[in-house]
């Protein structure tokens, strides 16, 4: 993993999260709706409860939730350690460049804005920024792509 992906895996775990908080806004949306009632002939006298379609959504509204917290946990963790190896970079425009880019999301010309330089120079802080990053030794690593 070269420094580049190591930064970037804060933005991918806050991409997951977010997509995951929509999939729970769904599922809590489909736990109160109201199914359409089965016409269909009914057979036997009791209903078994566990097959309502609002009690499974509420099963999966918690597992989401356990995973979604656990996600928040280990962003924390990985923007706390990506803000001590920023820190190591001893040139205070390009540990700026890494801060703007990678714990705060902004795309070059926002970062360009925000330092009153223009788009090269940006980018010229940033290669240089990343060829003077010092990764952890053991880093905490993501699966991205998983999930």
């Amino acid at each position: 993993m070269d420094a580049s992906e190591y930064l970037h895996q804060a933005y991918r775990l806050d991409e997951r999260i977010d997509l995951d908080m929509q999939e729970l806004e769904r599922l809590r949306e489909m736990s109160v709706s109201i199914s359409s009632p089965k016409f269909g002939e009914r057979v036997g006298g009791t209903r078994n409860i566990d097959d309502a379609s609002f009690v499974r959504c509420l099963e999966k509204i918690s597992d989401l939730e356990d995973v979604i917290k656990a996600e928040v946990s280990l962003l924390v963790d990985l923007k706390k350690e990506i803000r001590v190896t920023i820190g190591s970079v001893t040139d205070a425009n390009e540990q700026l460049v890494l801060r703007y880019r990678y714990l705060n999301a902004m795309t070059w010309p926002e970062i360009a804005g925000s330092m009153h330089a223009n788009n090269s120079t940006v980018r010229r802080w940033h290669a240089s920024a990343l060829e003077h990053i010092v990764l952890p030794k053991y880093p905490i690593s993501l699966k991205v792509d998983q999930q």
